[in-house]
């Protein structure tokens, strides 16, 4: 083994221990030293004067000397903040086309990735009977109106009935009430009187007849009427049938898989084609509840795609309700997308703007931390120095952005290693601050 890379250590290990440990003890030793030989101690001097109280004093006035630091006068601004989540592209609408009726395909398949346009024909179903069913239904609905003029044309009949029986009925009471005094003055037989309310039991039946034959009119007219709705129904159940031969794009967009193929039987609820909607497009994150609060439905937003593309949009639904699993909210952002380069299921990171944010811009060179690991800032107050703690809100270009700190404050930029809370300091002022990168 080598002793000169050991010996070497100690040396250093002991210069060390004097020069940081023992410093006042070496600068009393090196002021009581002569400059006649070097490392020779002055003899003592019996008859040499004592040193004065004064010169000691002024010797420990130096040693509390200010230190000399470099400063930054530092000023709060309003800068722009944002929110950052990770989230996802979403289709603005997916939706699965189905038939609502029974059929085979007749048309040819649309192959998927191709573009329709809104009311584009996805699948055509074989007719059938359909128009045939059709054809009897408005046959049937024809015939239900001829039938109406009929039946309110027996409604001034049946009223004429109705007003000779009421005229009888007034005749008879007359002819009663005359018969009933004449008996009573015995000018008339109990046989006229009789034959009187016999009359008046006829002509009040009478009235109930054509009572009786006024409703049933009106009641035929009512069934008509009814016999026109149900022809009108089924009419129009025909036409609807005959309408869902036709499944159509119910919006432009992008065929996500292929059409029936041709002759496939489709029943009620059966696939015809996934039509997605790629534009505009959404960007789905979740917020968590620190972070929620501060994002706003309108607010301005940008994203970075994992391929690098980068769009922007804005806040269009902020949930309100937060996932009982993951106690996040959703966010969702739309962007446009004309060009469909934007696909569904795309991972993004979504920066959403918030409110400005009152911090200062500071060089990350001066952050610090103190004895208890906070994160801050050395600052002058007064001439003696001070431990601000500060909070990040995010970092630039041109430095970090501090929140947490007041309005105005000199933070020590240069040595404030070199110092801790409480030790005096002389202070220079460094230039202007830069400005803000946005």
């Amino acid at each position: 083994m080598r002793l000169l890379p050991l010996v070497t250590a100690v040396l250093v290990a002991i210069a060390l221990f004097f020069l940081v440990l023992q410093r006042e003890a070496l600068l009393d030793f090196a002021r009581g030293t002569t400059g006649d030989a070097p490392g020779t101690a002055a003899p003592a001097d019996e008859t040499a004067p004592e040193i004065p109280v004064a010169i000691a004093t002024e010797e420990a006035a130096e040693d509390r000397a200010p230190v000399r630091v470099v400063a930054l006068r530092s000023t709060a601004r309003d800068v722009p903040d944002a929110v950052l989540v990770r989230g996802q592209s979403e289709a603005a609408r997916e939706v699965t086309v189905a038939a609502e009726t029974t059929g085979t395909v007749v048309s040819e398949p649309i192959r998927k990735g191709a573009f329709v346009e809104a009311g584009q024909m996805l699948c055509e179903l074989d007719p059938g009977t359909r128009q045939a069913a059709l054809s009897e239904a408005e046959s049937r609905l024809a015939e239900a109106l001829a039938r109406l003029p009929e039946a309110e044309a027996r409604v001034p009949e049946a009223a004429a009935r109705l007003a000779e029986a009421e005229a009888r009925l007034e005749e008879a009471r007359i002819n009663q009430n005359a018969a009933s005094r004449l008996s009573e003055d015995g000018f008339a037989s109990e046989t006229r009187v009789a034959n009187a309310a016999a009359i008046l039991r006829a002509a009040e039946a009478g009235i109930g007849t054509a009572e009786t034959g006024l409703e049933s009119v009106r009641a035929g007219i009512e069934s008509a009427r009814a016999a026109i709705r149900s022809a009108e129904a089924q009419v129009e159940r025909a036409e609807r049938e005959i309408a869902n031969l036709s499944i159509e794009a119910p919006f432009a967009g992008l065929l996500e898989t292929d059409t029936a193929e041709l002759g496939t039987l489709l029943q009620p609820g059966s696939p015809c084609a996934t039509v997605v909607q790629l534009d505009p497009l959404r960007l789905v994150g979740f917020l968590p509840e620190a972070q929620v609060d501060r994002v706003k439905v309108g607010a301005r937003a940008g994203a970075r795609l994992a391929s690098g593309a980068e769009v922007t949009g804005e806040v269009t639904f902020l949930s309100r309700a937060a996932d009982d699993m993951t106690r996040t909210f959703r966010v969702e952002v739309t962007v446009p997308n004309a060009d469909l380069t934007i696909r569904d299921g795309q991972t993004a990171e979504i920066l959403i703007e918030t409110d400005a944010t009152e911090a200062h811009l500071i060089p990350a060179s001066a952050l610090t931390l103190n004895d208890e690991g906070e994160l801050g800032l050395r600052i002058v107050a007064d001439g003696i120095v001070a431990f601000q703690p500060a909070t990040l809100v995010r970092d630039t270009v041109d430095g970090v952005l501090l929140s947490g700190l007041p309005p105005q404050v000199d933070v020590i930029t240069v040595g404030q290693e070199y110092v801790t809370e409480g030790v005096p300091v002389r202070v220079t002022f460094a230039d202007d601050s830069p400005e803000v990168t946005q």
